[in-house]
């Protein structure tokens, strides 16, 4: 059901956003069929690298998945070279994940393929629509993320009975 008062060009936006994000993701998978990795590898690869030495709980919240199937993950990952266990030096019964140069070898290529596929379709573009894009698209990013930020830190505030009236 609809917001009558809601601007009608929210629905186009969100349809505009929702279909594009498909069509990026579709095409994401048939670059990754070419370079023998899965979606959610991809995934795991590219959180890893970015927050290098993860311990398996922090990848899976990153994931959101189970621990099960993370680890299942892994150990296909760990078995093909691209990830592996480390023992923490602090407390020997947490385990990190670290990324090897195969792993990260693996991702510059995937992620020169998205590249070249994006620099392709931005061809069409004139240079100011593009940097329009990317400045709105920035903006919609910081935005969302500012608002996750303040649900997420709301929703640990009544999972510990603050009120937010300390001060």
């Amino acid at each position: 059901m609809t917001d009558k008062n809601l601007d009608p060009r929210v629905k186009d936006v969100e349809y505009l956003l929702r279909h594009t994000s498909m069509i990026v993701r579709r095409h994401g998978r048939e670059i990754l069929s070419k370079f023998d990795i899965t979606p959610p590898q991809f995934n795991a690869l590219t959180t890893i690298i970015r927050h290098d030495n993860l311990t398996m709980g922090t990848l899976c919240r990153h994931l959101f998945l189970a621990s099960s199937t993370v680890t299942d993950l892994i150990d296909r990952m760990e078995r093909n070279a691209l990830v592996r266990r480390v023992r923490d030096d602090q407390d020997r019964r947490v385990i990190r994940i670290q990324s090897r140069e195969k792993g990260r070898e693996l991702l510059g290529r995937v992620m020169d393929a998205r590249l070249e596929y994006l620099a392709e379709i931005l061809e069409h573009f004139e240079d100011d629509e593009v940097d329009s894009l990317e400045l709105s698209l920035e903006t919609l990013h910081r935005l969302m993320k500012e608002i996750d930020e303040r649900a997420e830190q709301l929703k640990k505030r009544k999972e510990t009975g603050e009120t937010g009236d300390e001060a």
